[in-house]
């Protein structure tokens, strides 16, 4: 849910004031806010939210985890790509380290917490992963350079690109990449990311794939199953992407969440990063 319009005001008035530096009090307050609301989920029914390329994007961070709340989730789980082509890199850090939820690590993790070559990437990525390097203390590079390529939590897996090669930053677009991370695929799910687009692909001896908003997994099939965006979609629909699973019920439900993308494209552009826009995946 988007803030109230004097609210986005009030922020963005700080944000300009303060951009450059490393103590941006309301983004902080912010994220230890969101953190302080997921520390005690009680005794709920079990329900995880998952999401991934949050893109240091504060706005749709928060606006998802609202949602996720609002429909019952207990758990979270992130598939990668915590920061990256938006201005609130360390407040996103912050609240996945604060509310310690399972993380795996993302190509924009690698090279914003090394000293990784980035001129082979597309010229937004690069200028924005230059800009985040200087913006991370040690401690957020160090808690990126910890995480691992994969995890399995609960029954299910994680990954931010291809289980075949997590280090390599692979594309899985269609069937034949996605059989490839289905030969080192050990649970029923595993959840992904890297691409940005929400899609499934089916194994039952035959790898198959498609769009989806909800459905239920079947016995003896496996899913390989992208979460799409949080921070930065790129399907068309330009709201919060993330996934509730439930593994109670055996199902999968695709999220769109609006949030305030106004006040995340006026703190882009006040911090002097890349125009938001359709681009190269990187």
């Amino acid at each position: 849910m988007a803030q109230p319009i004097h609210a986005s005001f009030r922020l963005l008035e700080i944000w300009l004031k303060r951009v450059g530096t490393h103590n941006v009090r309301s983004d902080m307050q912010t994220s230890s806010s969101l953190a302080e609301s997921s520390r005690n989920p009680g005794t709920a029914p079990l329900r995880y939210a998952v999401l991934g390329d949050i893109h240091a994007n504060l706005e749709a961070l928060s606006a998802v985890w609202q949602d996720a709340q609002g429909h019952g989730c207990t758990q979270y789980a992130c598939v990668g790509d915590v920061v990256g082509y938006n201005a609130n890199p360390r407040e996103c850090i912050e609240h996945l380290r604060a509310t310690g939820i399972p993380c795996v690590k993302g190509n924009h993790d690698e090279y914003s917490s090394t000293d990784a070559a980035i001129d082979n990437l597309s010229p937004r990525a690069a200028a924005t992963l230059a800009w985040t390097r200087k913006q991370l203390s040690e401690a957020d590079k160090q808690w990126l350079r910890g995480l691992s390529y994969v995890r399995t939590l609960g029954g299910f897996s994680i990954v931010h690109a291809t289980l075949d090669g997590p280090e390599r930053w692979g594309y899985v677009w269609e069937r034949f990449g996605a059989a490839a991370s289905f030969s080192y695929q050990r649970t029923a799910v595993c959840f992904f990311g890297h691409t940005h687009v929400p899609f499934r692909f089916v194994s039952d001896g035959q790898v198959q794939g498609g769009v989806y908003s909800k459905f239920t997994i079947e016995p003896g099939r496996r899913y390989f199953v992208n979460v799409g965006s949080v921070g930065d979609p790129r399907d068309g629909d330009p709201r919060a992407a993330y996934v509730i699973y439930d593994p109670v019920a055996g199902s999968i439900e695709l999220r769109r969440v609006r949030y305030d993308a106004e006040l995340t494209e006026a703190k882009v552009r006040a911090a002097g990063l890349p125009a938001r826009r359709q681009h190269p995946i990187s």
